[in-house]
């Protein structure tokens, strides 16, 4: 549909799930995407060959967004790549449920330096780059901010930060054009959520049983919406968590 035409992205953590179902919806949109990854080239090159069999652009780049030099080698190969950034997609994340008997100092700030250190490193090396015609960027959140569930602290109060990092810099860069809002999904079938076997809970009906459109959510049902915040249709929506989860 071309409504990113010309435009050039930034999707952390678009290996898989959410972030690769967004650098593609992103990509076939018209956008130029970079597409980070942490640890899985094979999943980025996946990605990548999804935007580019379908006549777009688009590179993976290593990184990890807890590592300051990370993101500033990732932003010099955007630079490199195509001189210029629209659009940033934070979607690199790190999850681990249990009890608050298993929270240790070492997954505390694995979870904290990946999911809000990581986020404040990508936004400082985006607005560098956004320049007068301004830029969107996209934090994706959880819908759990609003409907917690036990066994979640962790994970949660790190997206918590999340939505308060949103709004307070929709305030600051607002004078300088830049949106900032927070895509919230909810329950979201995807493969980290199976291979640390949450699609097996016997919460999973309960969840579903909660949620007014009476499924789990796909990683397809989030993409369109990161394309809308990323686009000119979105120009006046700043601040924001919008949630994607069914009305759970």
């Amino acid at each position: 549909m071309g409504v990113l035409k010309g435009k050039v992205a930034v999707v952390t953590g678009a290996s898989k799930g959410i972030g690769a179902a967004i650098a593609i919806g992103l990509g076939e949109a018209g956008s130029s995407v970079v597409v980070n990854y942490a640890s899985s080239r094979e999943g980025a090159d996946k990605t990548v060959a999804a935007i580019t069999s379908g006549g777009g652009s688009a590179i993976a780049v290593q990184c990890d967004v807890a590592k300051a030099s990370d993101v500033a080698s990732l932003f010099a190969e955007t630079d490199a790549a195509y001189g210029k950034l629209d659009v940033l997609v934070n979607n690199a994340a790190v999850y681990k449920f249990g009890p608050l008997e298993s929270i240790t100092e070492a997954e505390f700030h694995r979870h904290f330096n990946t999911n809000v250190l990581g986020i404040y490193l990508t936004i400082q090396e985006a607005v560098k780059r956004f320049g007068d015609r301004g830029g969107s960027i996209i934090n994706i959140g959880t819908a759990g901010t609003r409907s917690t569930r036990p066994y979640s602290a962790l994970y949660t109060s790190t997206k918590g930060a999340v939505d308060i990092i949103t709004s307070s810099l929709a305030k600051e860069l607002g004078p300088r054009g830049i949106r900032v809002n927070s895509l919230n999904p909810g329950g979201t079938d995807t493969e980290g959520a199976r291979s640390i076997g949450i699609m097996d809970s016997p919460v999973i009906p309960q969840m579903i049983a909660e949620t007014p459109l009476g499924r789990f959510g796909r990683p397809e049902d989030v993409a369109p919406v990161a394309v809308f915040l990323a686009s000119d249709a979105s120009h006046w929506i700043t601040g924001e968590l919008i949630h994607v989860s069914g009305g759970h």
